[in-house]
């Protein structure tokens, strides 16, 4: 299992008529939280697609708990939970300033070839890395 703690503040562009951050925008947050947790492990999104691989999100869950404001400073705790055939999946646990668990959602993932868009196998790079930091809690700020 690896972890990683990505941390990013409500901008005014992300929130809605309501103040708080809109539906839409956790998924792009989630989105950099899941490439950052692969950058510092050594494997960049960029060495994916140069491995002639792409990653399309087949699946999504949110669970909404608490609302977010504008210029709040929240955490997200990004866990790769698991790489079966060509899926892979993970959690992602979003804490506000004070610690407070905000919202909860998983994405499963599919390797397909970059120009055929069929299933793939997982990159060795990709495996490799993933060998090397198991079980390790990263934290970048």
């Amino acid at each position: 299992m690896i972890e990683h703690e990505f941390k990013f503040r409500v901008t005014y562009p992300d929130t809605d008529q309501m103040g708080t951050m809109h539906h839409a925008n956790y998924v792009k947050y989630y989105e950099a939280a899941r490439w950052e947790l692969f950058r510092i492990i050594g494997f960049s999104y960029n060495s994916v697609e140069e491995a002639g691989v792409m990653c399309p999100v087949i699946r999504m869950n949110f669970r909404f708990i608490k609302p977010t404001r504008y210029d709040e400073l929240l955490t997200i705790k990004t866990t790769l939970k698991a790489i079966k055939g060509v899926r892979i999946w993970f959690e992602y646990k979003l804490y506000n300033e004070g610690n407070e668990l905000i919202n909860e959602a998983e994405t499963e993932l599919a390797f397909v070839g970059r120009d055929n868009w069929k299933p793939c196998a997982v990159p060795d790079l990709l495996l490799s890395a993933i060998a090397e930091n198991s079980n390790l809690k990263l934290i970048s700020k």
